[in-house]
């Protein structure tokens, strides 16, 4: 079907999804990278609607077939190039934009250990956590109300196919993480004063807590936590990217 108009219904509602509270409020979301849109496929992630320019469907006939079928979808919108610039988040639109419905939270499987977030605002970051979360086996992820928007395009694009690969879960006023505290020990990170971070593999479980680079984790959920961990780093620098010090402490964990 071709969409000739910027004020088609389904181009003014992606013009919305750019915002999180319309993406909260439509519980959808989209993609515009063919890769993650592959990946998510595989992944078992199907897409509700997807709009396409005419030059990428002649460029990518087969990859767009295989998507439209796995999708059980039995027609996709056909846009311009100028349609497309008109939503995109991309300064070059790729020509595809897929929509998903936003996954409904599924039950944290408290038998393994959790991921907490707090106060991570940059999206990029947000997307770089979630990745090497699956990279070394961390998939109950908790965002607290302070933290980035999963579903920004900035997250996603971080995030690659991760974002479609584990189960987040959110959290307000610490609500959730003081019921968590009595299934597993709570061990926040800290810029000073915590324990080498070998000291994670002592536990079978545990709930571990990041926080901004900037600031650390907030006070209350320190007053929560039963130990504090930290990496250690030279004296000439403060501190790392929260993302950085994720990915190593993930997988300080991973190989032991």
């Amino acid at each position: 079907m071709k969409i000739s108009s910027p004020d088609n219904l389904k181009i003014k509602n992606l013009k919305k999804l750019k915002q999180k509270k319309y993406r909260q409020e439509l519980g959808q979301f989209f993609v515009e990278n063919l890769v993650i849109i592959n990946d998510a496929l595989s992944a078992g992630y199907k897409p509700i609607s997807i709009f396409a320019t005419e030059q990428f469907s002649l460029k990518n006939k087969k990859k767009l077939e295989r998507i439209i079928q796995e999708s059980k979808l039995s027609d996709w919108f056909e846009i311009s190039d100028k349609i497309n610039k008109s939503f995109s988040d991309l300064e070059n639109p790729s020509g595809i934009c897929v929509v998903y419905k936003i996954p409904v939270e599924s039950k944290l499987f408290l038998d393994k250990s959790i991921l907490y977030l707090n106060s991570i605002g940059d999206p990029g970051n947000l997307g770089a956590i979630l990745r090497s979360a699956v990279a070394f086996g961390f998939k109950n992820i908790i965002l607290d109300e302070t933290c980035a928007d999963e579903y920004n395009f900035k997250t996603i694009n971080a995030s690659k196919d991760a974002i479609f690969k584990v189960n987040i879960n959110h959290d307000k006023n610490l609500t959730f993480l003081k019921q968590i505290k009595s299934k597993m020990p709570i061990v926040s990170t800290k810029m000073s004063g915590g324990k080498n971070i070998d000291v994670l593999n002592k536990h079978k479980k545990f709930c571990l807590v990041l926080g901004d680079e900037s600031r650390g984790v907030d006070k209350n959920i320190e007053k929560i936590a039963d130990e504090f961990v930290k990496i250690n780093i030279s004296s000439d620098i403060e501190s790392l990217n929260v993302a950085s010090a994720t990915a190593i402490i993930l997988h300080s964990i991973y190989n032991k």
